[in-house]
């Protein structure tokens, strides 16, 4: 079973801060005083164009009355999946050939935009439920064969 920490892992702690202010109705600019932060610099990491800091963060969960190092560790698992993502961008493996993908299989989204390794699940169960034999050996290809019999074979 996932804890609430597991589900937003990977997210950037701004917009963790973001909903934690919206929840207790505390403006972000009278927050950012409050801490002794620019209210620009505060509206940065809410908007995840920023870093979180080990000092405001500090702050940040002194203020919300929050566990020290909550923001810092979701800090850390935000840039380990940038790392993950920019690896798999790096890579010349990192989506199979959609050219052999019929994109009717994926009307409800771009085929583009999808996250062949976070979606791997859905992916895979559409085309074993819904593709030809030449879409179901592309994404063999691309997963392997264990992924996908581990994949097909949970309840």
């Amino acid at each position: 079973m996932k804890t609430s920490f597991d589900i937003i892992k990977g997210i950037h702690p701004g917009f963790v801060l973001e909903r934690e202010l919206q929840k207790r109705s505390l403006g972000k600019g009278q927050f950012a005083i409050a801490v002794g932060e620019f209210p620009q610099t505060l509206t940065a990491i809410t908007k995840g164009k920023r870093r979180m800091n080990t000092s405001l963060s500090m702050k940040i969960e002194k203020m919300l009355a929050i566990e020290e190092g909550y923001f810092m560790i979701l800090q850390v698992y935000y840039d380990i999946e940038q790392e993950k993502k920019k690896t798999r961008q790096d890579s010349k493996n990192d989506k199979p050939d959609v050219s052999l993908l019929r994109k009717i299989l994926f009307w409800d989204t771009d085929i583009n935009k999808i996250d062949w390794e976070k979606q791997k699940k859905a992916v895979v169960k559409r085309i074993f439920e819904r593709g030809n034999e030449d879409e179901k050996n592309e994404i063999r290809r691309f997963y392997g064969s264990d992924t996908i019999n581990a994949i097909l074979n949970q309840n």
